[in-house]
């Protein structure tokens, strides 16, 4: 069957999105497998991942790599093709394609080339995690894999400041298990070992599980119990009362009476955990406003 209002043999290419399970083999829906039966060739990760769907629903069809690492060059053949007529389904391992995977740079072509580009809703991690986790579902930021080693606290110290500035909103990450505890403590060193948050782990499989509460909870469950599988992390928002930003500038105005404006800024940033160029631009702005009333 074709894909609903697209004639597969049309002269005109076609690049399909199509989501696929992240666990359970069951969660894939009736157009996509049309798409992956019917389309010219099938992008994929890992032949070897996405032949094991492929077998369990007795399709065959071609199969062409597509990943971080050859994405780049395979554009301009990609592309020829698609101008020649080709229809392409796209997907990832797991979930929904370009969602932290491959496949944006495809798409971005496909594109400004005026190729069509359409996409098959389906399975997404961040998403179940999301409507499991019990947190506000908007808004809601996700933000891909943390970075490592010590741009992972610069990279938390960067929201904490936005939050500071009025972001309000459900975080979320992909996270590998072994460097979970590591970023859940860092987590914990930036937004306080309070902070509500939520682990989905295994997420649709046998072994499903979520995990909520402070980060010094989750912290001491997973040094006690190592996790495995797909981890999917979620930091809820800052509670109402959260005021650290109101309380900053009366807290500032009196450092500042009896202390340079570069030692303020080190004692309170050391103090609140607030990022240091933010609790500085405060500080400035005070200084300035207090000299030109002195004026």
């Amino acid at each position: 069957m074709p894909l609903p209002g697209k004639d597969l043999t049309a002269s005109n290419g076609l690049l399909v999105l199509v989501a696929t399970p992240i666990g359970n083999l069951a969660d894939i829906s009736a157009r996509a497998l049309d798409t992956l039966r019917n389309a010219n060739s099938i992008l994929c990760e890992d032949t070897r991942v996405t032949s094991k769907l492929l077998r369990h629903y007795g399709i065959t069809n071609t199969l062409l790599t597509l990943h971080d690492h050859n994405e780049e060059e395979r554009l301009s053949f990609l592309l020829t093709e698609l101008k020649k007529g080709k229809i392409f389904a796209l997907i990832s391992d797991a979930g929904t394609p370009v969602f932290s995977d491959p496949g944006y740079r495809l798409v971005r072509a496909a594109l400004q080339n005026d190729i069509k580009v359409t996409a098959l809703p389906g399975p997404n991690a961040a998403i179940t995690a999301l409507v499991l986790s019990g947190f506000p579902p908007a808004p809601f930021m996700f933000l891909g894999f943390p970075p490592r080693g010590e741009a992972r606290k610069s990279h938390f110290v960067m929201l904490k400041a936005a939050e500071q500035t009025g972001l309000k909103a459900t975080l979320s990450w992909y996270e590998s298990p072994r460097r979970l505890v590591g970023t859940l403590e860092t987590l914990a060193e930036v937004f306080g070992p309070d902070r509500e948050a939520s682990v989905g782990r295994e997420l649709t499989k046998l072994y499903e599980e979520v995990r909520r509460g402070p980060l010094s909870t989750l912290i001491s469950h997973f040094k006690e119990t190592d996790p495995r599988g797909e981890i999917t992390l979620l930091l809820a928002p800052a509670a109402e009362d959260d005021n650290k930003e109101q309380d900053l500038e009366p807290l500032l105005l009196k450092t500042l009476k009896t202390h340079s404006l570069k030692d303020a800024v080190t004692l309170i940033a050391g103090s609140t955990n607030l990022p240091r160029k933010f609790v500085y631009k405060k500080a400035l702005a005070l200084s300035q406003k207090n000299t030109t009333k002195a004026e």
